[in-house]
């Protein structure tokens, strides 16, 4: 059961959306704007759309920021859900201060535990907002009743950590048409003004036939030490989620699907198949699940590849037959030019995209809210987890040490737990340790997760 929870006013600061991966950290918020009179979006008294956030670390606290600020009309925080108390009240603290006039979150509106999902959905009128920005392995469980109670969705990458999980947001999303619901999805970069203008200048030819894209960024190193003796291993592993498969896809996926994204945007279509590797963490003593500096190749209809690797620069690269270009640079910044030449050099820039009046993260959320009020068709659900089963076939194939298809993909039913919607705090754990207190790590020949 779920427990109402009492804030405890502890100052923290807010994400204004969403850097360098953080376990509970928060970067400093930018100014927001506010907002202005727009069309009535409910037949109640007031045109408030109200969100409910339903995750509150620091990628839940920046959306709700990005929202606020590209408002067109009133917005207001008016639920608040997630598994533990003490993440509850400081969020709800640090979001209260700098927007206390759009953040009417009493106590009786904010839940804690694995069912607090539904207490904060189960607040929210036709046309508000459901935010789903906790971990993957509880997205498709609250996506399914967000569409069943009849609510729009805004959620967060990682969708989904395994293909299971995949086929039921897809369902969800269908049935979300059906029913006229508006689903926005965290690959930000969707909605650069910059990348779209780069991305009229590849349709149109300026770049030639496009046989390599190369995508990178640094993923570090990985390691986590064994539980405490007296550990509760469910609250465990979700704590430390990035090292568990389950709970939040594993680094590839927290780090590289907005790179594997981008290169399937820029060959306009997705991949065919994929093949990849990496090295095995240091053992003994590292409970971690991930490995070590993924390299992926993807191959696409056309037999252009793809490269996605994790090591330094961040950034996206496109070599075509006639010139380069970049597409994306150091934290997702709008970094987009074309080169004279086919040459990597800052030197030889032909062309560089208009500043961005506003951030991909802000411009998702105004593209969302616009939808809503003018009842426009909205449904970004497809294209993400069709860009999640793109990054999890990249794992797949250098966790499994062979080339994984699309087609596997579309037909996977693969779950990496049958009992993430029957979690409770003390009870069983996905996975459990050896009795070296090691977790199961991948092992090319012998994993399997597709």
């Amino acid at each position: 059961m779920s427990r109402k929870t009492n804030s405890a006013n502890r100052t923290n600061t807010v994400t204004s959306r969403r850097g360098a991966l953080k376990l509970g950290g928060a970067v400093a918020l930018g100014s927001v704007l506010a907002g202005a009179g727009i069309p009535r979006v409910h037949a109640a008294e007031d045109n408030t759309i109200r969100l409910a956030l339903i995750g509150c670390g620091g990628r839940g606290r920046g959306a709700v920021a990005d929202a606020f600020s590209v408002a067109a009309g009133p917005v207001s925080l008016y639920a608040m859900a997630d598994l533990t108390e003490d993440r509850l009240s400081s969020s709800h603290a640090a979001l209260h201060k700098p927007f206390s006039d759009r953040v009417d979150v009493p106590p009786e509106r904010r839940f804690a535990g694995f069912d607090a999902y539904r207490h904060a959905i189960d607040c929210l009128r036709p046309g508000d907002v459901a935010m789903l920005t906790a971990y993957a392995y509880c997205r498709p469980a609250q996506i399914e009743y967000a569409v069943k109670k009849g609510v729009n969705v805004f959620m967060e990458k990682t969708f989904a950590p395994d293909p299971a999980g995949c086929r039921r947001i897809l369902a969800a999303g269908e049935e979300a048409k059906k029913r006229n619901l508006k689903i926005a999805a965290g690959l930000q970069c969707r909605h650069s003004v910059a990348r779209q203008a780069l991305i009229e200048k590849l349709r149109a030819g300026d770049l030639g036939d496009i046989p390599l894209v190369r995508a990178t960024r640094d993923c570090g190193t990985h390691f986590l030490a064994q539980p405490p003796a007296e550990a509760d291993h469910v609250a465990w592993q979700i704590r430390n989620r990035v090292h568990f498969l389950w709970v939040s896809s594993g680094m590839l996926l927290e780090l590289l699907i907005h790179q594997i994204d981008e290169c399937c945007w820029i060959k306009d279509g997705w991949p065919v198949s994929a093949t990849g590797k990496g090295n095995p963490p240091s053992r003994p003593g590292n409970c971690s699940q991930n490995i070590n500096d993924y390299s992926i190749e993807y191959t696409f209809a056309d037999g252009g590849k793809a490269v996605v690797e994790g090591v330094s620069p961040f950034a996206t690269f496109i070599h075509g037959s006639k010139r380069a270009a970049q597409f994306s640079g150091d934290v997702h910044r709008a970094t987009v030019h074309i080169y004279k030449g086919r040459e990597i050099d800052d030197t030889q820039i032909d062309w560089a995209a208009e500043r961005e009046p506003r951030s991909p993260w802000q411009a998702e959320w105004k593209n969302l809210l616009e939808a809503i009020r003018e009842d426009r068709p909205h449904n970004e659900a497809e294209r993400a987890i069709q860009a999640n089963l793109a990054a999890i076939m990249g794992r797949a194939a250098a966790h499994m040490g062979r080339t994984i298809t699309w087609q596997e993909m579309l037909a996977s039913t693969f779950a990496f737990s049958p009992i993430v919607d029957q979690l409770q705090f003390g009870g069983p754990a996905p996975v459990q340790p050896d009795a070296a207190g090691n977790y199961p790590v991948p092992i090319p020949g012998k994993w399997v997760e597709v």
